[in-house]
């Protein structure tokens, strides 16, 4: 069993709230056959930035999905902050997928034909909940879009395109927000700003992070990384520097 535990220091609130993050014992199969994810257990603290990386195929992505509800797992079980989404119906997830966790993808995933204000309250809207704008405006100003609310997607940079899909992860204010791969399609002066301000929000707000990604400097700013292979978690890095990182996935055969 691979088990993981984010770093206790990060734990600010004390140990009487559940974790952000809870899986015990997560198996995923596919056609009965293929074992994506092998009895994996992992507990990740309100207010960690935790990271997670492997090889195509390690069970890196497959997680991510049963974590934030985007998949039922075959078996074990799964919370978001105290929150059991495993066994739920696929409504029911939903349900909690919207009032709960937030998503940052690499493509954005923002609505053409939306201003990126109506990009930002869509989720809640979807949730059937009341914007709250004191909030968003807090949030859009934190994030640095406060200027962009009225433009569309195709007239913002990819910066601030990202930027704005972080804004929208957070305005229900989520136990954990997702990110997969968020700085794939950005320079990397425009990633390690993106990367600067999810550290930010983690260390200033409390806010709980996963991200998977494939580049080691990118997981360097996490608190905590972990590393899949053949869907277990092979290692548990806290404080991991890039350098590390590296030599570990050339071990690994990944670079």
């Amino acid at each position: 069993m691979s088990t993981l535990t984010a770093p206790r220091e990060h734990l600010r609130s004390g140990t009487a709230r559940p974790p952000a993050l809870f899986m015990d014992e997560v198996t995923k199969t596919y056609d009965g056959a293929h074992t994506a994810l092998d009895r994996v257990s992992l507990e990740v603290a309100r207010g960690t930035f935790l990271a997670v990386m492997g090889p195509s195929g390690s069970g890196k992505s497959t997680l991510l999905h049963c974590a934030a509800g985007l998949d039922d797992p075959t078996g074990g079980e799964v919370s978001i902050g105290g929150t059991r989404i495993s066994g739920l119906s696929e409504t029911k997830r939903t349900r909690v997928r919207r009032a709960r966790v937030g998503f940052v993808f690499q493509s954005y995933n923002l609505l053409p034909s939306l201003t990126v204000e109506e990009n930002l309250t869509l989720p809640l809207r979807l949730a059937g909940a009341d914007a709250d704008r004191r909030w968003l405006r807090h949030l859009v100003e934190r994030v640095g879009i406060a200027e962009l609310l009225h433009r569309r997607p195709a007239e913002l940079s990819g910066g601030q395109q990202q930027r704005a899909a972080i804004a929208r992860s957070l305005a229900a204010r989520p136990a954990v927000v997702f990110a997969d791969e968020p700085t794939g399609a950005l320079d990397v002066d425009t990633a390690a700003e993106v990367l600067d301000l999810l550290r930010e929000l983690v260390d200033e707000w409390e806010q709980t992070v996963v991200m998977v990604t494939h580049d080691p400097a990118a997981a360097a700013r996490a608190h905590a990384t972990c590393v899949m292979v053949d869907g277990r978690i092979d290692a548990y890095l806290p404080h991991p520097d890039a350098a590390e990182l590296a030599q570990r996935l050339t071990t690994l055969g990944l670079r």
